[in-house]
């Protein structure tokens, strides 16, 4: 196994169906410009209330890929 270096990007993904859908249009979207990524943490969810529900969810993570 060869060393790796990494570099870590952080984004905001919104989603009104969930915290896990929100997640995964965060990487999605990053994945369009940058390859490798390796592995992603939560660090921050929030949500907008209208009408005493839950109308959608930001997730912030931070995602990890290996440089070239």
């Amino acid at each position: 196994m060869s060393d790796h270096i990494y570099k870590k990007i952080e984004v905001t993904g919104s989603s009104t169906k969930g915290i896990e859908d929100a997640v995964e249009k965060a990487i999605a979207h990053a994945a369009k410009t940058i390859h490798a990524l390796r592995w992603f943490e939560v660090t921050e969810t929030r949500g907008h209330i209208v009408d005493g529900k839950v109308e959608h969810w930001q997730v912030t993570v931070k995602i990890g890929f290996t440089l070239d």
